[in-house]
């Protein structure tokens, strides 16, 4: 009771609660009715919800979008916003994401459509018809993704529905590509025609794809969640970036595969190996029962800490591994990992030009693209070269680019002169093989950085000034999402903003690591420096390589082991001792 009452009143006041009480009791009048437990497809997510709220913490605004209106549920909405010619607000951006449409102001008035492709495989009349679909209602051009995906770009409000459905007339969907939900399923790049691969990862890619496009409550997860298959051929999947990794592995001569988890390169951290191995038929299961832990035990209530890798961190593998089997319904196999055979060693220019398929007399021709872009008359000429030369696939990698795969040996160099013509190349120097940039400040709101821009300015600088004998990889990516994965290049470019002078003007620059690296050399890049101006770049860069070339262990030692036996201040002197050539 408050102080400003008697202690009569208190006394009075406590006697008429008590006999309201009691009169409430007599009268059988029953407690408030408990909300209703949900029910459906979308019940784990609202329980998890409830479940955070329940504690007296408080849902991002993300979660209380998706609680009032489901996205699937909204479409009618998205509908009547194209006929009135109106992009969303917030919440609205978020849900449309669902449909793969991405509003991506101020960068670009518009909108930017992402698909789904499992494998990163598709037919030559559908990338001629996704050509159309961006002539007709976007830019005119479309980017392979690092997920080895097709975005197109600069789609009006009026056309955002007819995209989806033109994207789904072509057989091919967007569905799920963007906000909380599974990312397009990846898998090795030349599965089925890789002379060295030990499993096919399209089936096991499709059945997962298919998996989540018809289960609704797979949809709307904490955050973000990647997927990957690697078969264990020449050109790498980078599995070890996703929150889930399944890698083939032979133990006795039997096919396996083995479960790596928690990778996310944006926060600094690569999958790592469960010691859970599991056959094939299995893979689609496990995955789905290691998805609803994280949607029981994902944060819904910080973006930053609402990944997979974090709840690993807070109870760590086992624990969460023991999560999974109560959803699978048994245990999880494990098996000693030195009982599984080597790897066979990746190949860092297999996306690159021509290849024997282990198909005989069959090849794989890998096209360089300048960092993921084509145009429309470009896209219809690569799928023609596929129809008329190849089997009809074009399959996209992680590596921005593409492989036409099934080019008979004799229609080798008529294959390579029409890629020419397009103006276009199937090979690439060292640097350009390796070079990966995501959109930039051109068309992303978060990019600090053009960095698309800014990687060609690179690759033009020093191809015109030295010749790398090594691949060596270089990643740019604009913000702290890593959409390009900068701390897997061996020289990581991340966007930041550069103070030039007291009055506190800013230009466009980038943080420098070094060293990173994937599959059996997987590493997180160390910085090396910090605020350097995006003028600037092209010069660190070159002075960085030429130090190389001039202080390497012999032409063995790879760009990443020579960074890892110096420390960065080392490394910082020695390129600024390094002289620069003229083009």
């Amino acid at each position: 009771m408050g102080s400003d009452f008697s202690a009569d009143q208190k006394r009075y006041l406590e006697g008429f609660v008590s006999g309201m009480q009691a009169v409430r009791g007599a009268r059988n009048v029953p407690p408030a009715a408990a909300p209703p437990v949900p029910t459906g497809p979308d019940a784990a997510h609202l329980l998890a919800q409830d479940a955070t709220t329940g504690v007296g913490k408080k849902l991002v605004d993300q979660e209380k979008w998706k609680r009032a209106e489901h996205p699937f549920d909204a479409w009618p909405r998205l509908k009547g916003q194209a006929r009135d010619g109106t992009f969303p607000k917030p919440e609205d951006n978020f849900r449309w994401r669902y449909f793969g449409l991405f509003y991506v102001a101020p960068a670009q008035s518009s909108y930017m459509v992402r698909l789904r492709i499992p494998n990163g495989i598709l037919n030559h009349w559908q990338f001629a018809g996704m050509a159309d679909v961006a002539e007709r209602m976007g830019g005119g051009y479309a980017h392979v993704t690092t997920r080895a995906n097709l975005q197109i770009r600069e789609v009006m409000p009026e056309n955002a529905p007819a995209v989806v459905e033109a994207i789904q007339d072509l057989g091919l969907c967007s569905r799920g590509s963007g906000a909380d939900n599974i990312r397009n399923v990846t898998g090795s790049a030349t599965a089925g025609i890789d002379p060295q691969e030990i499993a096919d990862t399209r089936p096991l890619a499709r059945e997962w794809h298919h998996h989540i496009l018809n289960d609704r409550s797979l949809y709307g997860l904490p955050r973000k969640f990647n997927v990957a298959f690697d078969g264990g051929g020449r050109i790498a999947t980078l599995e070890e970036t996703n929150d889930i990794g399944f890698q083939a592995a032979l133990i006795g001569g039997e096919l396996w595969f083995r479960l790596v988890l928690g990778g996310i390169t944006g926060h600094r951290d690569l999958a790592r190996p469960t010691g859970v191995f599991c056959k094939a038929d299995e893979c689609c299961a496990i995955a789905d029962a290691i998805v609803r832990v994280f949607i029981d035990k994902g944060d819904r209530t910080n973006r930053t800490k609402a990944r997979m890798k974090y709840v690993l961190d807070a109870i760590g593998f086992e624990a969460y591994l023991a999560a999974v089997e109560d959803k699978f319904g048994r245990k999880l196999t494990r098996l000693p990992e030195t009982d599984a055979a080597p790897r066979a060693p990746f190949d860092r220019v297999a996306h690159i030009g021509v290849h024997a398929q282990r198909q005989q007399g069959l090849n794989w021709i890998g096209v360089t693209l300048p960092v993921g872009r084509m145009d429309c008359a470009q896209m219809r000429g690569l799928a023609a070269i596929a129809r008329d030369f190849g089997d009809g696939d074009i399959r996209l990698t992680v590596w921005q680019n593409l492989l036409v795969s099934g080019v008979p040996d004799a229609q080798v160099e008529t294959a390579k002169a029409a890629i020419e013509a397009l103006g276009l190349d199937w090979k690439a120097s060292s640097l350009r093989a390796g070079l990966v940039a995501c959109t930039g400040a051109t068309g992303c709101k978060f990019a600090a950085a053009h960095t698309k821009e800014h990687a060609l300015e690179i690759a033009e600088h020093v191809d015109a000034r030295m010749t790398l004998d090594v691949p060596v990889n270089v990643h740019l990516t604009g913000c702290h999402h890593s959409c390009a994965q900068h701390y897997i290049g061996d020289i990581g470019l991340i966007g930041t903003k550069v103070t030039i002078n007291e009055e506190g003007d800013q230009v466009e620059g980038y943080t420098i690591v070094v060293g990173g690296g994937f599959g059996d050399q997987a590493r997180i890049g160390r910085e090396l420096w910090s605020e350097v101006r995006a003028t600037d770049c092209h010069v660190r860069v070159e002075r960085l390589l030429r130090g190389y070339m001039a202080h390497r262990h012999g032409p063995d030692e790879s760009f990443q082991a020579f960074t890892s036996r110096h420390e960065p201040q080392e490394l910082r002197t020695l390129a600024e001792n390094m002289e620069l050539a003229s083009a």
